[in-house]
Parts: C-alpha cells; structure tokens; sequence
C-alpha cells in the first residue's frame, strides 16, 4: 500500500457530502462570523474575531484535507471472496491464550474506529491479518509484545 488511502463507496460519499457543507454551507457562516466580529471594532482585543479566524483555519485545513484525501482515494467494493483476508472483511478472531471471539472489519485510515470495531489496514493488526486465511495465526508486535491471533471466520 503506498501511501494511497482506500475508502468504501459509503465513505467517499460521506466525505464529498461534508465537503460540499463545508464549502457551500459553512465557509459562508463563518464568512458572516467574521463580518460581524470586525464590526464590533479593534481587532486586537476582539475575542469574537479571533475565535472566527480560528473557525476559519479549521474549516479550510478540513477542506483541504478533504479534497486531498478524495482526490488520492482509492474506491474499494466489498471483498466477493471470503477465503483470504482483504480491505472490507469482516475477520473473527480470537487472542492466544483468551476464548473470547472479536469480530474486526478492516478498513482504510480513514474509516477506522476503534470503538466500533473497525481497524484500519494500515495498523500493525490491519497490516498482519492482511492475505491470511481461516485457521491461519499471525503475529504483530504491539507495544506490551508480540501478540498472536487465530482467524476463526472471515465475511
């Protein structure tokens, strides 16, 4: 993976969506935030004024960030095979050592999210499960150690 992001068809959605808010919607509030807040006179004492600057910086780094990420992504379908593991699998796991089954769907970067239980393929977890297959261990080192799974299922 050389530095290219990959993205499912609903992300890329999801961020052109926000980008078109952000440039038709938002940058024009802020625009008005602004106007405001050099109405009310000396800027160098003007908190309001500061804080919209800040809000402005924000919003453009954002688009920015948007369209580069948009610009570079890759589109990715889900996987139509289920042997192997791949970008879109839904892997079931378990840790050496622990009975307890996880289930992971690998994503790219920017649609990772621990708490919902979606690893990005460019962690160390994302980058060890990455071609295996049902039955299969791998390893990753982690900051406590190394630490071993077994593939018990993969969607």
């Amino acid at each position: 993976m050389n530095g290219e992001e990959y993205i499912t068809k609903e992300k890329h959605k999801e961020l052109s969506d926000e980008l078109e808010y952000l440039k038709k919607t938002r940058r024009k509030e802020v625009a008005e935030q602004l106007e405001y807040a050099k109405s009310l006179g000396d800027l160098s004492e003007n908190a309001e004024y500061h804080e919209a600057r800040d809000v402005q910086g924000m919003v453009e780094d954002r688009i920015n960030k948007l369209e580069l990420i948009l610009k570079s992504a890759i589109i990715v379908a889900s996987p139509r095979s289920t042997d192997v593991v791949a970008l879109g699998s839904k892997v079931t796991v378990v840790r050496e050592g622990d009975k307890n089954e996880k289930v992971y769907e690998i994503v790219g970067g920017e649609e990772s999210d621990l708490a919902n239980a979606k690893i990005s393929v460019h962690s160390p977890f994302g980058k060890a499960v990455i071609g295996k297959k049902k039955g299969q261990k791998f390893s990753y080192e982690a900051p406590s150690g190394s630490i071993t799974y077994k593939i018990i299922n993969i969607k």
